[in-house]
């Protein structure tokens, strides 16, 4: 058996309002909000009294999505180190393909996005960068060039 599709990538932020308006300002778009609570999330998590939001926010091809979280029962746990590097174990970072990298790293800097690094160009092939983004999440942006 196959899997069909990756349908989402879950993004566990502190303030979701927050990290809405920095995807929304990247291109994504907001497809919806909803309360997830109840026995079948302590069952799906694996936690007892879950109680949180997510926003399903969603790339403009339609073909990837990312769910934003905040829990508000249990707390969420801080990871350690908070802002974790590059070369971290677990999950890297999330990579967008845009059309014009310094618009869109001045425009998420707006929204607290800090460069780890600088632009560097990849051959004559790319423009990329790595910013951190809501809750410490390296966010990587490629624009396409040549």
């Amino acid at each position: 058996m196959t899997i069909q599709r990756m349908d989402n990538v879950g993004i566990v932020v502190e303030d979701l309002d927050a990290a809405i308006a920095f995807f929304t300002e990247l291109g994504m778009e907001l497809e919806g909000r909803a309360q997830i609570e109840g026995l079948w999330a302590d069952r799906t998590v694996g936690i007892d009294g879950v109680r949180s939001e997510i926003a399903m926010m969603r790339v403009p091809d339609g073909h990837g999505r990312l769910e934003l979280a905040t829990y508000h029962a249990p707390a969420a746990i801080r990871a350690n180190p908070e802002s974790p590097p590059p070369n971290m174990l677990g999950l890297h970072r999330v990579m967008f393909a845009v059309e014009d990298v310094d618009d869109t790293v001045a425009r998420l800097r707006g929204h607290g996005a800090e460069l780890l690094g600088e632009v560097a160009r990849y051959e004559d092939r790319y423009r990329l960068c790595y910013l951190r983004g809501p809750a410490g999440i390296i966010v990587a942006l490629a624009e396409e060039i040549g």
